[in-house]
């Protein structure tokens, strides 16, 4: 259990260290503290935090810096979130005040914005709708037995993938498919939809179509990209910018994670709070090495009955919490409110 004056010290040494990068000494904290003690009285109050594990130094003589265990309890007890500038409000809502013509576009640009905004890497994933209707399927040749797939949903999200199709489905037949899969499966939801796909549609498709199969598999490869969870990554070069470790392969494991969304949601997802913000240090983010000096700071927003998304910040254990979290908290409520108005009015056309 710390006393106040332990509190006060570990306080001051996490606000200092992320903000100069630099380890904190005794006199440095004894002009800090709310209560006049010496030095002295500093190196012991240090020496307790340090055999508790909550701070590290680098020799003997150095100053002191947070260890993991250091910065988890100050984010669990020691801090306060700044409440965002006025100056950061007004770009957050003037640059998601602008007009967009599809959901992804907004939240790809936010992800762009936090991104500026914290100097931080950043993702931002759009809410979850799972009574999403499909409103439409069609495919255009574009030649050479190349076709593209567009499904569209009646959230005004549109998918669209390119294929190969064997020489024997002849134009007309597919047309005449198309027409099926419109009249059997527009107005259901993609979960429905998915229960059709392995009932009684693949009958319903043989008989027009010799391979019914690759058809089946072409529809159902761009359903299944539609109904996938898809990040948007904002500020992807901003890893360069601080991380410690300048191993040319650990940088590149970095990257290969911010291009693949399946490792993505798992390390995302599993970390996102039912409601409000949590804080993932070090290895709480992932049993491995390749995030030990980051953390993870991931917010939900609610966006009424049309669903829940995620935003979440990537940056190194040394990041400013306090603005960190203020900043997140400020844009998760405005980016909701964004959406709420879109989703009004696009249904209310």
């Amino acid at each position: 259990m710390l006393t106040q004056r332990q509190k006060d010290i570990l306080q001051q040494i996490v606000r200092q260290y992320t903000a100069t990068g630099q380890p904190v000494g005794s006199k440095t904290l004894a002009a800090k503290l709310p209560q006049r003690v010496s030095s002295a009285t500093v190196r012991n109050e240090m020496a307790v935090l340090e055999k508790a594990g909550l701070i590290e130094k680098e020799h003997s003589s150095s100053g002191r810096f947070p260890s993991e265990k250091g910065y988890r309890f100050y984010v669990d007890h020691l801090l306060n979130p700044d409440a965002v500038t006025d100056n950061d409000l007004l770009v957050i809502q003037h640059s998601l005040g602008m007009g967009f013509g599809k959901i992804d576009e907004l939240i790809s640009h936010s992800a762009d914005i936090l991104s500026q905004l914290t100097t931080f890497t950043t993702f931002t994933l759009k809410p979850e709708q799972e009574e999403v209707r499909l409103s439409g399927f069609r495919l255009v040749p574009l030649g050479n037995q190349k076709v593209m797939a567009i499904l569209v949903t009646d959230s005004g999200d549109v998918e669209s993938q390119t294929f190969n199709i064997p020489r024997s489905m002849s134009g007309e037949s597919l047309e005449t498919v198309v027409r099926l899969i419109n009249d059997q499966l527009t107005g259901l939801t993609l979960p429905e939809v998915v229960q059709r796909l392995n009932t009684d549609i693949p009958a319903k498709v043989a008989q027009h179509l010799e391979s019914a199969d690759g058809f089946l598999d072409l529809f159902d490869d761009i359903l299944k990209h539609a109904k996938q969870e898809h990040f948007f990554v904002g500020g992807r070069m901003n890893l360069l910018g601080y991380s410690v470790n300048e191993d040319p392969q650990a940088i590149k494991a970095l990257y290969g994670l911010l291009d693949t969304n399946d490792r993505l949601s798992h390390l995302i997802d599993a970390d996102s709070p039912e409601n409000g913000i949590s804080v993932k240090i070090g290895n709480e983010i992932a049993d491995s090495d390749l995030m030990k000096n980051y953390s993870l700071i991931t917010a939900t927003y609610d966006v009424d009955q049309y669903g829940k998304g995620i935003i979440a910040v990537l940056g190194p254990t040394r990041m400013p919490y306090s603005r960190t979290i203020g900043i997140v908290d400020a844009f998760r409520r405005e980016l909701a409110q964004r959406l709420l108005d879109y989703y009004h009015h696009f249904y209310n056309q």
